[in-house]
Order: C-alpha cells, then sequence, then structure tokens
C-alpha cells in the first residue's frame, strides 16, 4: 500500500524530493529548505523572463510539484519581464529567495540551469537559453 493511498501521488513527492536532493547535492548543502527555496527562486526567474508558450513548454516537462512550485504565484500577463544584464537576473533571483543573502548566486544559478540541463530535453533548453541575453546565459555555464 502506498503511504498517501494513491500511487501517483507517492511517485509525485518521490520525484519532487529527488529532485531538491539533487539541488542540495549540486549545491553541497545539507540544507534540503533552502534548496527547495533556491529551485523555486531561479525557476520563477527563468519563467517569469521567457514568453508565455515558452514558459509553459518548459514547465510541461517538470514533474508534477516541481511543475506546481514553477507555477506559483505565476501572472502570465506580465511575461515576458525582459532582463538584459546578469546583475538583474541576479537581483530578481534575491528578490524571488528572500531577504537573507543568498551569497554566490551565480553558482546557485549554474546548479539550477544543470539540474534542469539533466531533466529536461535538449531542445527545450536551447530555446530556453536563447530567450536569454549573452551575458545572462553566461550565467548558464556551458550547455
Amino acid at each position: 500500500m502506498s503511504a498517501f493511498g494513491l500511487r501517483i501521488i507517492d511517485e509525485a513527492v518521490q520525484a519532487a524530493n529527488l529532485w531538491i536532493n539533487e539541488v542540495d547535492a549540486r549545491m553541497g548543502w545539507n540544507d534540503k529548505q533552502r534548496s527547495y527555496r533556491v529551485l523555486r527562486a531561479v525557476l520563477h526567474t527563468v519563467r517569469d523572463h521567457l514568453t508565455v508558450n515558452e514558459a509553459a513548454d518548459l514547465g510541461a516537462q517538470l514533474p508534477t510539484l516541481i511543475r506546481g512550485i514553477y507555477y506559483e504565484g505565476w501572472n502570465s500577463a506580465k511575461n515576458p519581464a525582459r532582463m538584459r544584464h546578469a546583475k538583474d537576473f541576479v537581483a530578481a533571483v534575491q528578490a524571488a529567495y528572500g531577504a537573507e543573502p543568498l551569497g554566490q548566486v551565480d553558482h546557485v544559478v549554474r546548479a539550477i540551469i544543470d539540474l534542469l540541463d539533466s531533466h529536461v530535453t535538449a531542445g527545450e533548453m536551447k530555446d530556453v537559453r536563447e530567450a536569454f541575453t549573452k551575458e545572462i546565459r553566461a550565467l548558464f555555464g556551458v550547455g
């Protein structure tokens, strides 16, 4: 019998935990709450920069609960929120993360983009990257 009574719910929780654990490992942390907050902050910043169609295309490839985090609080009428400079993207991630200083935001962004690269199709990630300026893409690293 499943822990929650529905296998699909158990699998969704497991997939979300795997993603958060992967963020934790990529960051070298042992703080799942912080990893969740970082994942959420970067996903929201990326989502808000994409066109509505591109944001939906990316969202469609995320696991169920991660997709819920991704869409949480989304106002599609404001998309895309154009950022031209890396400092603007970093500031948006920090604002989405909260008042606590995040530190090494470039490392955080790269870790989440690497996570997406490992779970989302290469074609979709190419589309996501192309939505950003060269300066912001530099934060994402090679991929």
